[in-house]
C-alpha cells in the first residue's frame, strides 16, 4: 500500500489523502475541505480505478474561471503518488 497527502492548490479543498495498492488501483481518497457531496461522489468513483485511467480522464477539469479543480487536483496527486512509488 501506498499513501500520500497532497497540499492543494487554488481550490476550496485544502488536502487529498490518497491510498493505492501495489498495482497502481486505488483503495481510498479523502478530501479535506471543499463541497463535502461532490467530493464524496468523486471518491467513489475513483475507487477501485486505476491511477493512470483516473489522470486521464479528469485532468485539465476547470472549475469556473479557475485554472483548476478538485478533480484536476487530484491528478496532481496522483502524479505524485506515482512519482514517489517510482523513486
Amino acid at each position: 500500500m501506498r499513501k500520500i497527502q497532497y497540499q492543494t492548490q487554488g481550490t476550496c479543498s485544502k488536502v487529498i489523502e490518497v491510498i493505492s495498492d501495489d498495482n497502481d488501483i486505488i483503495q481510498d481518497v479523502v478530501f479535506y475541505g471543499g463541497c463535502n457531496g461532490n467530493l464524496q461522489g468523486i471518491c467513489r468513483l475513483v475507487k477501485g480505478q486505476k491511477v493512470d485511467d483516473v489522470i486521464q480522464r479528469l485532468n485539465g477539469i476547470r472549475c469556473g474561471a479557475k485554472p483548476t479543480s478538485c478533480p484536476d487536483q487530484l491528478c496532481r496527486a496522483l502524479e505524485q503518488l506515482k512519482q514517489v512509488t517510482n523513486a
